[in-house]
């Protein structure tokens, strides 16, 4: 790098990282957190489904929980965090979803449905309520013991991107 070059880089990155500070919600990972909150809580999310899988809830709920540590700044604290969320799992289920002409069934699908509440201190026209729903499909001559821990690791983490996005990604 020539010694010209170099004021002109130092310059423009300190243009850059004023301006994000201006924003002051900026994040590189795509969140859009208010500046000022600096918590996040996560309830448990009891198992309130039909059929109980006995570790989903736990898994569930940690996994919200390292998403936001691993993606945003924001603390994690018990009780109620300047983010919190809570809610349970309302939905686990089989079903079959691709039948053949013999009446057979090709393909089950496993769905996880969880309810959300979602509160932001700093920002009230960000909170929600609503389920979100994920699936997966696998061949029907597996059962489903074969496959549920694979299956439910994906569907949690397809569900924490859901409701990571919908709560501080404003694309």
């Amino acid at each position: 790098m020539t010694r010209r070059a170099f004021p002109l880089i130092l310059v423009f990155g300190i243009s850059v990282m004023t301006m994000m500070q201006g924003c002051g919600s900026y994040s590189f990972t795509g969140a859009s957190i208010p500046p000022q909150a600096r918590t996040i809580s996560v309830s448990h999310f009891p198992n309130d489904a039909q059929l109980i899988q006995p570790m989903l809830s736990q898994r569930f709920t940690d996994e919200l929980q390292d998403k936001f540590l691993r993606q945003t700044n924001l603390r994690l604290v018990d009780g109620v965090g300047d983010l919190h969320f809570e809610g349970s799992i309302t939905g686990y289920s089989t079903q079959p979803v691709a039948i053949t002409g013999d009446d057979r069934a090709a393909l089950n699908r496993l769905t996880i449905t969880v309810r959300v509440s979602f509160f932001n201190e700093y920002n009230t026209e960000a909170d929600f309520q609503r389920s979100f729903s994920r699936y997966f499909d696998y061949d029907s001559n597996l059962s489903l013991s074969q496959i549920e821990d694979e299956a439910i690791e994906l569907i949690v983490k397809e569900l924490v991107e859901d409701i990571f996005n919908q709560a501080v990604v404003n694309w």
